[in-house]
Order: C-alpha cells, then sequence, then structure tokens
C-alpha cells in the first residue's frame, strides 16, 4: 500500500486534480537535498509551484508525490500553501521512477475526478494561466493537453560530433507541464505500459490516445541545473516590487542673541565685522538647527542631549563638531543623510551674497546636499528687532 498523508475530511466535489510530481532527487543541482525543497529566492521551489494551483477558479485537488523519507515535510508544506482548502490535498511516496510516481499519484485521486494534470514541481514558475488553458482544452477535446513553445534555435542531426543534416523545425515544439488528460484514460494508459515514456503523452499516446498542444508559457522552464536554478531566482527577484526606501524626517530650530564682542560665525562661515552670536559654543545657529534636524530625523534626540553646555569639550567649539558628531551617530543608526534645507531667519548677517559658499561648506560636512535660503520677519519679533538669529532645517535621512 502506499504511504499517504492526506486530511479525513477530503472533499470530494472536485471534477479537476493536479497530480505534481515532487519526488526528484535534485542530483544534477548538487544541493544534497530533494530539489522540491530548493528555495528560490527564499521561498521552497515546491511551495513556488503549488500555490498557482489554489488561485484557480474550479476546486482542484492536489495530489503531491514525494520523497518517502520527506512525507511529513511535505505534508507541512502544502498544509500551509492550501490553508483552508487543504481538504482538498493529498501527499503520497513515490516510486522508484517517475513513471511510478505518477501512478503513486493517479491511486490517490478521489473518484469524483474526471480531469487530471501532471505537473513537475520543477517547474516551479509556471503560472495560474497555463494550468487553466490545459484543464479546459482537455475538456473541450477530450484529448491528451500538452503545453509547448515553437523551437527557436537551428536544429542539426548529428553522428558523434559529426552534423548530418540540419532538421526542418518548423514542426517541432518543445513540450512542458503540466499535461492534462481525461483520468480514466491516463489511468488505463498507465496500467497497459509496457516502458516508461519520457512524459505522460508519451504513455498516453502509446496507448493510443490523442495528444494535442496548446501555448506554453517561457517561465514554465524546468529547473535542473545550477544554472536554471540561477535563472529563476533571477525572475522573481525581477518581478518583485522593491520595498519602499526606508526614508525618515527631521526638524531642526536653533536661537542665539547677538554678542557684539563675540566673532560672527553663521553656517561655517565667519562673516567679519558682523556680530557674533552668543553661546556655550561659537553660536553658530544655522549648523545647530541642521544638527537638530539630522538627529531628529534618527530618533536619536536632540543637541543638547548629545552635546550639552555642560561638557567643557564642546566650549567654543565650532559648528563643524556638532554636525559631524550627528552624522556619525546617524551611522551607527544604520542611517545616512539625503538632504537638509534650512532656512536662515534674520536681518544680518546677510547670506544672500554667500549662499552658494554656505551651501557648499554645510554639504561637504554632511555629506548630503544641503539648501540654504534667507529671511526676515518685516521688523517683527526679536529677529525683526536685530537682537538675534534664527535658523529651521529638515532633513531627510534613508538607511544606510
Amino acid at each position: 500500500m502506499t504511504e499517504q498523508y492526506s486530511t479525513t475530511t477530503a472533499r470530494t466535489d472536485a471534477v479537476r486534480a493536479v497530480v505534481v510530481v515532487a519526488a526528484g532527487s535534485g542530483t544534477r543541482l548538487g544541493l544534497g537535498t530533494a530539489k522540491a525543497f530548493v528555495p528560490v529566492a527564499g521561498q521552497l521551489m515546491l511551495e513556488r509551484a503549488l500555490t498557482p494551483l489554489f488561485s484557480l477558479e474550479s476546486p482542484t485537488f492536489v495530489v503531491v508525490v514525494a520523497p518517502a523519507d520527506l512525507l511529513a515535510r511535505c505534508a507541512e508544506v502544502v498544509a500551509e500553501v492550501a490553508g483552508p482548502a487543504v481538504g482538498y490535498t493529498a501527499v503520497v511516496a513515490g516510486g522508484a521512477d517517475r513513471h511510478a510516481s505518477v501512478q503513486a499519484g493517479l491511486e490517490a485521486l478521489p473518484s469524483s475526478i474526471e480531469t487530471v494534470l501532471v505537473h513537475d514541481a520543477a517547474r516551479c514558475l509556471t503560472p495560474a494561466a497555463q494550468f487553466a488553458a490545459v484543464f479546459d482544452a482537455v475538456d473541450a477535446t477530450g484529448a491528451g493537453i500538452v503545453p509547448a513553445l515553437p523551437v527557436v534555435d537551428t536544429v542539426k542531426r548529428v553522428s558523434g560530433a559529426v552534423v548530418e543534416a540540419t532538421v526542418d523545425r518548423s514542426s517541432l515544439v518543445g513540450v512542458q507541464t503540466p499535461q492534462g488528460f481525461p483520468l480514466a484514460g491516463l489511468r488505463a494508459a498507465y496500467a497497459a505500459s509496457e516502458r516508461s515514456e519520457t512524459d505522460d503523452a508519451g504513455v498516453f499516446q502509446a496507448a493510443g490516445g490523442t495528444v494535442r498542444v496548446v501555448p506554453g508559457d517561457a517561465d514554465a522552464f524546468k529547473v535542473t541545473t545550477p544554472w536554471d536554478l540561477r535563472r529563476a531566482t533571477s525572475i522573481v527577484s525581477a518581478r518583485t516590487e522593491p520595498s519602499a526606501p526606508d526614508v525618515r524626517l527631521g526638524l531642526g530650530v536653533d536661537v542665539h542673541a547677538f554678542d557684539a564682542d563675540a566673532p560672527c560665525r553663521v553656517g561655517l562661515l565667519d562673516f567679519p565685522g558682523e556680530h557674533g552670536l552668543a553661546g556655550h559654543s561659537d553660536g553658530d545657529a544655522v549648523a545647530h538647527a541642521v544638527c537638530d534636524a539630522l538627529l531628529s530625523a534618527g530618533g536619536l534626540g536632540d543637541i543638547g542631549g548629545r552635546f550639552g553646555t555642560a561638557d567643557p569639550a564642546y566650549a567654543g567649539a565650532t559648528g563643524d563638531v556638532f554636525l559631524r558628531g550627528a552624522v556619525a551617530a546617524l551611522l551607527d543608526a544604520g542611517l545616512a543623510p539625503t538632504s537638509v534645507t534650512v532656512q536662515v531667519i534674520g536681518n544680518r548677517p546677510r547670506i544672500g551674497g554667500r549662499r552658494t559658499e554656505m551651501e557648499a561648506a554645510l554639504s561637504a560636512v554632511v555629506g548630503a546636499p544641503v539648501a540654504v535660503s534667507g529671511t526676515t520677519t518685516d521688523g517683527l519679533g526679536f529677529t525683526g528687532r536685530g537682537e538675534g538669529l534664527a535658523a529651521i532645517a529638515t532633513a531627510l535621512v534613508r538607511a544606510s
């Protein structure tokens, strides 16, 4: 008796079924594991092969033929993919070769099934539309149906290393799976077969059945070699929508009163002849606002918390010290600046003539573009009265 895993409440209302052959050893892949359990872009080949089956419109019974030593693991995968449709599934042990494995799968089908598709799990990117097309063609014609692609390469008949002739490729196709049949006809063909064929259509045709073709799909190729596996991984990766970039926004505001006895340093530039800004450091409101914006974007606190006035190391420190510290903190958190904008609010010093120079100086330290603009408050407030300078900065940072 064939060892089998199935639900005790297996549904018998389905008239369509798919036998998924997943008992291959995967020797040519050279990974030391059964082929169906090799991951493609992070998901098992078997999972990818099964997923489209449970999206078909008609109820479809699915039998997976697995290596005997992996039946329990296979049943777990099937249950996970099938979800609520697990009652339409069964898992059975494969035989000594593909011929015997298909027969084991056919034996596990419920009596309600009329049409069956046989599919290789190694063709794990086969789209749901191909299964639907084969099912519909079998039901419409009563014939065996195989999906096929035209042969595009020039084909030669050879003897050893010698080319004997060019074969007319116009009548040639490359055949894929799933291959579909009336269940009674396929069972009879397998019962009568005297030798193994290369595919199920060969068994069906050898027993006198008619086989017709429908268009195949380039993605339904068989993963057999490491090259095939890389190709499948590349296809999946190309289809995967890129995740939204981890971009974060921060806001920084800084205000300093003027100090006639201090040198004027704003946006990392010296402004000789202008009143400076009072502060524990050099009072560079622009640099400090940018620092706060960077820290805010990274969720890393603020300038006062990281570079407090109680620390003598920062007494008289220039603005670039704080900017470098903020950028370093971001990098430690796996983040990097993307862009910064800063607006200077005050009557003086006038930054218009040195805006480009200031942007270049700030950008060089931040490591990302910094845009600078200036405005006044039309005589209103402390900046309008010439008592001090304010700066507002926004910063965008991203995962580095």
